[in-house]
C-alpha cells in the first residue's frame, strides 16, 4: 500500500519514504512493548524490559515438550513476563524458521528453541539476534555461533553412560543391541549416540551395537520401526532409545508382542508415559531428568539474558528462581544436572 502513493507527488513521496524508515529502524532494533512497560537499552540493542518469550519446541503435541514448556511458562509468569507457544506440528529441520521469523516481527525479547537441526535454523535465529533478541536453546542444540546460550539436560557422556548401563544390566551385559532415535539431524541424540558406543565398546565389550533407526519423533513410525528391527534382528536383546516419543511407541509394541519379557528395553522416558509399561514388567528401567525443570531453567536463563545480568559468557551466574544458582560453563552452556533412573519402586512419586 505504502509504494502505490508515491507517485503522487514530492510530499507523498517524502512522507512515504519517512515512514518506510521508521518501519524499517523499529524492525532493526526489536522495539516492542510488553507487560512490564518497556526498559533500557543493552549493549546489544535488546530492551532489558522487554519480558516476553517465546518457546519453539521441536514439534507441538509432543508430551515433552508439553512439560518443558509448562515450566517455561510457570518461570516466564512468576517474573511477570509474557510468555507465547508455537511450533510446527512435525519436527522436520527447517519446519521452525517461519516461526522464529514470526517472533522476530513481533519483537519478543527472547526465544527458547529447541532445534531439529543444528544449522538449519541459524541463519533466522542470527536474524533475531542482530534485533537484540536474545536466543537460548534448550534440550537440542544449535551450532554455538546461532544462540547465546544452551541449557542442556546433562552433559552427553552422562546420558549416554546411564542408558548403556541401564540396557547392559537388563541383558547381563552380553548381547545385541539396536538404538531408535528420534530424527536423523537430533543435535542431541546424534551426541548421545556417539557417546553410548564410545562407552559401550570400552565397557561392555559383549555388547555389540547392530543398528541405529530413526522413528522421527512420531509414534507410529516409531512403532513400526520397532516392529521391523525385531523383524530384521532375531537375536535381538534389547533396545535403547533416547527420546520420550520412541521410548513409548516401542513399549506399546512390546507390550502385547512375543518379545515381551525377551527383548528389553530402556532410554528416556517420561513416568506418566511410561507408568503401564513399568507396572506391568514391560519395561524394567529407563532414564530422564526433569523436563519440566529444564524449560523452568530456560526461561530463567533468558530472562537474566534479557535484563543484562550475564552475557552468556563462561563462568557467568544467574538466579533460576526455585532452582536456585547456575554458572555458564564452556560453550555457553549450562547444566541442568544428571539423569534420573526410574524404575518400579520410584516411579509412582513423579507426576510429569
Amino acid at each position: 500500500m505504502l509504494f502505490h502513493n508515491l507517485g503522487k507527488g514530492k510530499t507523498a513521496r517524502a512522507g512515504a519514504v519517512a515512514a518506510l524508515a521508521v518501519s524499517i529502524a523499529l524492525l532493526a532494533t526489536g522495539c516492542a512493548s510488553d507487560s512490564t512497560g518497556g526498559g533500557s537499552t543493552d549493549a546489544a540493542g535488546g530492551d532489558t524490559g522487554n519480558l516476553a518469550v517465546t518457546f519453539i519446541p521441536k514439534n507441538l503435541g509432543n508430551p515433552y515438550f508439553d512439560t518443558s514448556d509448562k515450566g517455561g511458562k510457570t518461570a516466564v509468569e512468576s517474573f511477570s513476563g509474557t510468555f507465547q507457544e508455537v511450533g510446527p506440528a512435525e519436527a522436520s529441520p527447517d519446519a521452525q524458521v517461519s516461526y522464529i521469523n514470526t517472533a522476530t516481527t513481533q519483537g519478543v525479547g527472547a526465544l527458547v528453541v529447541a532445534a531439529n537441526d543444528p544449522t538449519a535454523i541459524c541463519d533466522a535465529l542470527n536474524e533475531a539476534r542482530d534485533t537484540g533478541i536474545k536466543v537460548v536453546t534448550f534440550d537440542s542444540d544449535t551450532d554455538p555461533e546461532c544462540r547465546d546460550l544452551f541449557i542442556n539436560q546433562a552433559d552427553a557422556e552422562g546420558i549416554a553412560k546411564v542408558q548403556i548401563d541401564e540396557i547392559a544390566k537388563q541383558i547381563g551385559e552380553s548381547g545385541e543391541v539396536a538404538i531408535l532415535s528420534a530424527t536423523a539431524n537430533a543435535t542431541n541424540q546424534n551426541a548421545w549416540i556417539e557417546q553410548m558406543k564410545t562407552y559401550a565398546a570400552s565397557e561392555y565389550p559383549n555388547i555389540t551395537i547392530v543398528d541405529t533407526v530413526y522413528g522421527d519423533d512420531d509414534d507410529q513410525t516409531s512403532f513400526d520401526k520397532t516392529a521391523a528391527l525385531l523383524q530384521s534382528h532375531p537375536n535381538l536383546k534389547g533396545i535403547v532409545s533416547p527420546t520420550t516419543v520412541g521410548i513409548a511407541a516401542a513399549a506399546r509394541y512390546l507390550q502385547t508382542s512375543e518379545y515381551k519379557g525377551k527383548v528389553a528395553l530402556t532410554g528416556l522416558g517420561t513416568p506418566n508415559q511410561m507408568r503401564d509399561y513399568v507396572e506391568d514388567g514391560t519395561v524394567t528401567s529407563f532414564a530422564l531428568w526433569n523436563p519440566e525443570d529444564l524449560g523452568y531453567l530456560s526461561a530463567m536463563a533468558a530472562k537474566a539474558l534479557i535484563e543484562g545480568t550475564i552475557t552468556g559468557a563462561e563462568g557467568d551466574s544467574f538466579e533460576a528462581g526455585d532452582l536456585g544458582s547456575f554458572k555458564v560453563g564452556a560453550d555457553q552452556t549450562v547444566l541442568l544436572g544428571d539423569p534420573f533412573v526410574f524404575d518400579k519402586s520410584n516411579i509412582g512419586d513423579f507426576d510429569f
